[in-house]
């Protein structure tokens, strides 16, 4: 894996836990999750006309990847709303990328290499670690556990779209448009919804805070598009492994921004996500 290719997945990683930093600030998760999705579908908007087009071979994957993004926007709500970032995240992201290792054989005819396998092991443990590793809270075990149970599906959905779009982006030709329509399709869905069920509220809630949706929308989009250019250019499995390491940038915005305490424990296993990442670099 060439070393731009690493640079431009770290930066997008960094790009991921800024924007689900903006979710998570504020009274209502899920609307600051619409807000988001729909700045990046703005952003979409203006930019798609001058951008290469996706060739047509590619629109199952996006649709299908659009379904499984709606899903993963509810859960990512649901997950921050009942618990911190620094747990929610890295539970959410942490195992995703073993599940795409191991269906992109069978899936993408991507085999990984036994020292590849090793570096996904050393990241994965190490981002689980910094969930599981998490300080408890009196009184709080059953909002603990609602979030690491929302976090655990979308896991799930995450593998999925990952695998879905490895496929579609190189279909595509067009890595660009690919990435903004899945995101205008989904902000289109997600704002439909909202507007049908708690229009008056949603309006009153973003009021002002337009251009934050924006500045979040265009980092998902940035985020996901570089990561689906990578994809183009180095095996699925190594890229999203690679892009987790958003869960270091996501653990330092925790503690420093939304003051969310960082145990030595945590400390360990960031460590330990670093060295397998490393690993991944260089097999």
């Amino acid at each position: 894996m060439s070393t731009l290719v690493v640079l431009v997945v770290l930066f997008a990683a960094f790009l991921h836990a800024a924007w689900n930093a903006v979710i998570k600030v504020g009274n209502n998760k899920y609307f600051n999750t619409v807000l988001v999705t729909s700045g990046a579908g703005a952003v979409c908007v203006v930019v798609l006309p001058f951008v290469r087009q996706p060739d047509a071979s590619s629109w199952v994957f996006m649709l299908a990847s659009v379904a499984l993004q709606v899903v993963y926007f509810y859960l990512l709500a649901a997950a921050y709303r009942h618990g911190d970032m620094s747990e929610a995240y890295p539970l959410m992201r942490g195992t995703a990328p073993l599940l795409v290792a191991l269906v992109s054989g069978s899936v993408i005819g991507e085999a990984v290499p036994v020292l590849r396998w090793l570096g996904l092991a050393m990241l994965v443990l190490g981002i689980l670690g910094l969930s599981l590793c998490g300080e408890r809270k009196t009184g709080a075990g059953n909002q603990a556990l609602s979030s690491r149970g929302f976090a655990l599906l979308n896991t799930c959905v995450i593998a999925g779209y990952t695998v879905v779009d490895g496929i579609g982006v190189r279909k595509s030709g067009a890595p660009a448009a690919y990435t903004m329509w899945i995101f205008l399709l989904t902000a289109l869905v997600l704002l439909s919804l909202v507007m049908l069920k708690n229009r008056q509220t949603f309006l009153a809630y973003v009021r002002g805070k337009y251009l934050l949706g924006v500045a979040g929308g265009a980092g998902s989009v940035a985020s996901y598009g570089l990561a689906l250019w990578a994809m183009t250019l180095a095996p699925v499995a190594a890229i999203a492994a690679l892009r987790e390491t958003s869960i270091l940038f996501a653990t330092a915005i925790a503690a420093w921004v939304l003051h969310e305490k960082i145990s030595a424990r945590r400390l360990t296993a960031i460590m330990l996500a670093v060295a397998g990442a490393v690993v991944i670099r260089y097999t």
